[in-house]
């Protein structure tokens, strides 16, 4: 099992993703001769996963059932052990977007926290790229170290254990793109220019305020990089329902009847002129938006690193 390369079985030491329903699931280290417990039973790593093929429907002691998938940077992020505030797929496909990532890209990131991002990175620039991801606090840096090797992706990451306001990312010259997730990001600044390559590179700066990123902006102008701008991600989602409506009355149907001589007066056509003028209703299905959704996340700040 690995996050940037996929495989059929499931093996002693795997990550698997345990699915009860699309909002009910989590993380499962595969041992030989461990158990794990769900509402619908027990499973038993021996006879019930070790072997079976990612996807299988897997009964639990109760009779429920659960899914098994593989583990995928989205699947992680949804389901990973939260050391700090973390980075959702909203957010992060616009920073793979915007930083122009691709495989082989060469990235510096900081700071590491629980990891999310830092996965979907190294899926995006696997197999020839590297990330170099900076953490200030060192628990939390062992911590990401041993995820990565956990999930056979420690030879496409090198994890660091410093003050990158201070020390930079160790690296000079080499970084396509650089990702700062810090409280100070201005303090780090001339480090990502001295990161980035000579003939220039891209940089994303997230803050959740206003003020961090109005100091942001000012730090990149003054070391010289250009198309400075930030955006904000709120995710509005939309729920599909079937909808009744009225058909609109035109008009028309009385307008037709007394060009062909219809008498209205006629009490034997009264009821069918009450038919004709009733109103009908017809459905259809139409998107309605939630009545609540998830505000402000944070400030993703981008600019471009000038070669002048």
């Amino acid at each position: 099992m690995s996050f940037v390369e996929y495989g059929d079985t499931i093996k002693d030491g795997d990550t698997a993703i345990v699915f009860l329903g699309h909002e009910s699931m989590f993380p499962v280290k595969v041992q030989h001769g461990s158990k794990t417990q769900t509402k619908y039973g027990v499973i038993r790593h021996s006879t019930d996963l070790i072997g079976k093929r990612y996807g299988s429907k897997v009964t639990c002691s109760k009779g429920g059932w659960v899914f098994i998938l593989h583990p995928t940077p989205e699947l992680w992020t949804m389901n990973l052990p939260h050391r700090t505030q973390i980075l959702y797929s909203t957010d992060i496909s616009l920073i793979t977007m915007m930083l122009e990532l691709k495989p082989g890209s060469i990235v510096c990131e900081s700071g590491t926290g629980s990891g999310s991002l830092s996965h979907a990175i190294i899926r995006t620039v696997a197999p020839t790229g590297h990330l170099y991801t900076v953490e200030f606090h060192q628990q939390r840096a062992e911590k990401a170290k041993e995820e990565f090797q956990e999930h056979k992706v420690e030879h496409l990451v090198t994890v660091k254990n410093q003050d990158v306001c201070k020390n930079g990312f160790g690296v000079s010259d080499v970084a396509d793109a650089v990702f700062l997730d810090i409280p100070s990001p201005w303090e780090a600044i001339g480090h990502a220019k001295s990161a980035l390559k000579i003939e220039g590179g891209r940089i994303c700066s997230f803050s959740p305020c206003i003020e961090q990123v109005q100091r942001t902006c000012l730090a990149m102008e003054e070391h010289g990089f250009t198309e400075i701008n930030t955006l904000e991600i709120l995710l509005r989602v939309y729920n599909v329902r079937t909808i009744s409506l009225q058909i609109p009355d035109l008009g028309k149907a009385a307008k037709d009847n007394s060009s062909t001589g219809f008498d209205s007066s006629n009490q034997s056509n009264q009821g069918s002129l009450y038919g004709i003028l009733q109103q009908g209703t017809a459905q259809f299905k139409s998107g309605v938006p939630l009545k609540e959704m998830v505000g402000h996340t944070g400030y993703l700040t981008f600019a471009t690193k000038s070669l002048f």
